[in-house]
């Protein structure tokens, strides 16, 4: 199962700014499909290094919108994006330190409410 990320970002949650150092251990993992291919096979790094077969992430990082904030939650000792990858390239290649983030307790994520 997984988490419905259009629910969870209706919770009624503060949205505050953390710090990209935070979260860049997300682009070293393979979150997305390189162009042409059905597997998880492309890190945020290589769309962010404008590697071949990724023309279609640089196309949605840039039309993504950074008015809206990412959804994370922590584990362990950990921030782990649950929706927004594509934004966080976009504000990191802009130079920013900070990103907008609704930080989803973990005990909503076991809520059947909050699965698909």
């Amino acid at each position: 199962m997984f988490v419905n990320t259009i629910k969870l970002r209706t919770l009624p949650l503060p949205v505050v700014e953390v710090s990209l150092k935070k979260l860049l251990w997300h682009f070293d993992m393979p979150v997305w499909e390189k162009d042409g291919t059905d597997d998880w096979n492309l890190t945020p790094r290589e769309v962010l290094n404008k590697e071949r077969y990724t023309k279609d992430h640089q196309k949605i990082v840039a039309e993504a919108n950074t008015r809206y904030p990412i959804i994370i939650t922590r584990y362990k000792s950990r921030y782990v994006i649950l929706d927004g990858v594509h934004r966080l390239v976009k504000v990191y290649s802009r130079g920013k330190r900070t990103i907008k983030a609704k930080i989803i307790p973990p005990k909503y994520l076991a809520m059947r409410q909050y699965r698909s």
